[in-house]
């Protein structure tokens, strides 16, 4: 995509594209294109895409459906689920209503009994995903790739060839080489852009179902920034922030907000709509491909595994490349793994690193926002 719009507008496009999408899975549709949906940075989008289908995020980020999702789950549960439930419920996501099977994986306890519920009501295809990183993990987790492969092939009438699948796992990774170009842009200093506006690029790139074209339109749009940046065009020299933390989009942008709005930047975002899912790639040249697909998703460093040394390689080295100088992780509530590990991420941060961090616990709801904008401005009026 030739970028000659202004960046603020390119900015907009993007924070627009989940819903400007909704129609486009409904035309998607219509040409007889299958559409599989999902929750977390470990489906393997290579398999389904070598199907033939069209993949889209399911997880849903506001709280418009909780109050109909209590009346099936507890109320002292993850917001993420109960919203995801919610919408499912409710058929008020397109996407879900669309996706001819919804693909889970067994990260929580929450989370797998509500694809247990999920599958009263929709085609739910559950991956076992191991909660530790080994050998025999790794094992296990080929197998319910291959699994995964086979269930798509009888489902789709359709065979998944190794061809195929090459080519899938070759543009998967030309679009995450293109998305941590553009992320990688904020390595300057001052930062070239805002945080919120590099994010609304991150999170609104994955609504986009003609993966073909992300690599060219990302790429263009870090060669805007960098020439803007050249010419002197940037944002003022403000406390460098880090995001980590559980899977930030819709409601939970609020706490991007409160860092920016009070004197931060935000530069880096370590989660599952940042580095965490285009940090590492496919081996596109393994003799065995579900081999290398298999240990490409299995090392992403996500709180369930225990332990969880990824998170922590990948949280130090973008501490060093983005010149960090403090690290804000934002918890979801009754988000249990996420909750526990903030203890060894603060120790990490603080003893390790030896730069400030602060945690945040919230939810979908808007209650909370002068308490953190409060909390927050304190955080950066310390830095």
């Amino acid at each position: 995509m030739e970028i000659i719009k202004d960046l603020p507008e390119v900015f907009q496009e993007f924070a627009e594209q989940r819903r400007n999408s909704f129609l486009a899975v409904k035309k998607i549709k219509e040409e007889g294109i299958p559409v599989v949906g999902a929750y977390c940075t470990y489906f393997p989008q290579e398999i389904a895409m070598a199907a033939g289908a069209a993949t889209v995020g399911l997880c849903s980020t506001s709280d418009e459906t909780i109050g109909e999702a209590e009346k099936d789950l507890p109320r002292n549960l993850c917001p993420l689920i109960k919203s995801s439930y919610g919408f499912a419920k409710t058929d008020k996501c397109p996407f879900f209503y669309f996706s001819d099977v919804v693909v889970g994986e067994t990260t929580c306890d929450g989370k797998k009994k509500m694809y247990e519920y999920m599958s009263e009501f929709k085609d739910v295809f559950l991956m076992e995903l191991p909660n530790t990183q080994g050998e025999e993990a790794l094992k296990l987790w080929k197998s319910e790739v291959i699994r995964f492969k086979e269930y798509l092939e009888e489902k789709f009438q359709t065979e998944i060839t190794e061809e195929k699948l090459r080519e899938a796992v070759k543009l998967q990774n030309a679009v995450r080489r293109s998305m941590k170009s553009l992320y990688q842009v904020m390595k300057h200093d001052p930062a070239p852009v805002k945080g919120y506006d590099l994010f609304k690029v991150l999170y609104g790139s994955t609504f986009k179902f003609n993966k073909e074209v992300i690599p060219a339109e990302m790429e263009a749009i870090a060669k805007k920034i960098e020439e803007e940046y050249a010419a002197g065009k940037m944002e003022e020299k403000r406390p460098r922030i880090l995001i980590t933390g559980c899977p930030i989009g819709g409601a939970t942008e609020k706490v991007i907000a409160a860092v920016e709005d009070n004197g931060g930047i935000v530069t880096a975002f370590e989660n599952c709509t940042g580095a965490k899912t285009y940090d590492r790639l496919v081996d596109e040249d393994a003799e065995d491909i579900y081999q290398a697909i298999a240990e490409r998703y299995l090392s992403v460093g996500c709180s369930v595994m225990a332990p969880n040394p990824n998170r922590f390689e990948l949280l130090g080295r973008m501490i060093e490349e983005y010149k960090i100088d403090g690290v804000v992780e934002m918890t979801l509530s009754a988000c249990h793994t996420y909750n526990l590990e903030t203890r060894k991420v603060r120790k990490f941060v603080t003893e390790e690193k030896h730069i400030p961090y602060m945690s945040v616990e919230t939810d979908y709801s808007r209650e909370d926002i002068g308490q953190l904008n409060t909390r927050i401005a304190a955080f950066l009026e310390m830095l």
